[in-house]
């Protein structure tokens, strides 16, 4: 018999390794557990609030000639960027699933999902062990979340519609505009949306369907908020007034406009904001006559630095729980108004004051915007943004759908912002609000901001 010798080194080894191996699961590069949808998203609203709004449009479609409204989601590529769905589907499902259609057959009144049995964003065979897997089809317990009539895979969803057009059902879309339903074409450079592609892919399905647009009845839906939306985008609000309050603070001469950026963001996201809804708009003295999209045509035009006897406009949002604000000031870089400065300020906040005093239920966008002019004096029109109301209606984005001839209802909320634009005095000076629609009147939700001249001036000291 040959004898060992081991000494303690060896046998306090050894025991380890008898550990590591006992405490290690048995198999090679065992997999993780499958990430279950509930385990990391919950409905952002009560079940009840979704079903209202399915039921509510389904009727809307009815009043407007029935058919089935299809309402796609995101394919759920996010390139790095945090997912966010498309806002129809995440407004009718509460869901962040990708790769769905949602079918809301006004004509049967049953909402029927078509979605994947996996979430493809899971699956990654060569490396198991960070991509577990998640079943959404056969998730009984995500099926019950959503609440939604039927459920289908996704792979029967054309013979599906192929079914329902040949009994005669009417095709419905919002295309995000109003009027009949385009045929858009698939451009030699560029791309295409996902409603615009989904509106090619029919065309060519179904040549002889008949087609309607869904962007009136949606519109009459979604500009009107919910108790609960209304609660959320006061969130937003409150957290935009806070972060513009931070970013004016580190306003002053040789600070450049990205930096003021970042200082804004930084501020949003303080406060509780997953995300901003736009590029935020921070443009400075010859900058600042100019709109964004201008700006945003050069790499690196939007990072001047500031001057001191320059204005600098703020046009910002920050975005919380899938709901966004969208306010605007302008700030003296130097401290102090001019006082041309002053007096252009005034052109626009006296534009804003006239407008939000003559809102109230029965009033449309359309009248407001004649209010306005009233307000402006004759000699400044020419420099004033137009034709629109000098606003738009917000939510889930900072274009929600909104129809411009309909009386404002209680539950509207809308930005208020009369642009100011004088190539002539090299002058630009800009005001925006918040406003909530209120059963007599109107309600300023970022009324805490301040915009007279001497609060602006403050902010900044």
């Amino acid at each position: 018999m040959m004898r060992v010798n081991v000494t303690a080194g060896t046998m306090a080894f050894l025991v380890l390794l008898v550990i590591i191996r006992a405490a290690a699961p048995a198999g090679a590069g065992a997999q993780t557990p499958e990430q279950r949808y509930s385990d990391w998203h919950r409905l952002d609203f009560r079940s009840q609030e979704y079903d209202f709004r399915r039921s509510r449009i389904m009727e809307l479609l009815r009043s407007s000639g029935g058919g089935m409204l299809l309402v796609p989601s995101s394919d759920g590529q996010t390139h790095g960027a945090t997912f966010r769905q498309l806002e129809d589907f995440w407004y009718y499902t509460g869901l962040e699933v990708p790769n769905s259609m949602l079918v809301l057959d006004s004509d049967r009144d049953r909402s029927i999902l078509f979605w994947p049995a996996r979430d493809a964003r899971f699956e990654n065979a060569g490396r198991a062990n960070d991509f577990p897997g998640r079943p959404l089809g056969d998730d009984y317990q995500l099926r019950s979340i959503a609440g939604i009539n039927e459920y289908e895979d996704i792979a029967r969803l054309e013979a599906f519609l192929t079914e329902r057009v040949r009994a005669g059902a009417t095709i419905r879309v919002n295309a995000g505009t109003e009027g009949p339903l385009p045929a858009p074409e698939v451009p030699l450079i560029g791309s295409l949306g996902p409603v615009q592609a989904l509106i090619v892919r029919l065309r060519a399905m179904y040549p002889d369907a008949s087609f309607e647009n869904a962007f009136a009845p949606t519109a009459r839906l979604r500009m009107v908020k919910s108790p609960t939306e209304i609660r959320r985008m006061r969130v937003a609000a409150d957290a935009t007034m806070a972060a513009i309050r931070a970013a004016a603070a580190a306003i002053r001469a040789g600070t450049n406009e990205r930096s003021l950026q970042g200082t804004f963001e930084s501020a949003c996201r303080s406060f509780g904001a997953q995300s901003v809804p736009f590029t935020p708009i921070v443009k400075s003295g010859p900058n600042s006559l100019w709109p964004w999209r201008i700006l945003a045509a050069h790499y690196d035009r939007r990072n001047r630095s500031m001057e001191s006897d320059e204005l600098v406009i703020l046009d910002v949002g920050c975005e919380v729980d899938g709901y966004i604000s969208d306010v605007g000031r302008t700030f003296p870089v130097g401290g102090t108004f001019s006082d041309l400065q002053r007096e252009k300020l005034m052109v626009s906040t006296q534009a804003a004051d006239a407008i939000i005093a003559a809102v109230r239920p029965g009033v449309t966008l359309r009248e407001l915007t004649a209010i306005a002019y009233e307000a402006i004096p004759d000699a400044e029109e020419q420099y004033m943004q137009t034709p629109s109301y000098f606003g738009h209606h917000i939510g889930l984005s900072s274009g929600d759908p909104a129809l411009l001839d309909v009386p404002l209802e209680e539950g509207m909320v809308f930005t208020v912002e009369p642009w100011y634009y004088n190539h002539d005095l090299q002058i630009s000076v800009f005001v925006e609000d918040v406003i909530l629609v209120t059963e007599d009147g109107a309600e300023v939700l970022t009324a805490r901001l301040g915009r007279s001249p001497e609060e602006l001036e403050a902010m900044i000291r």
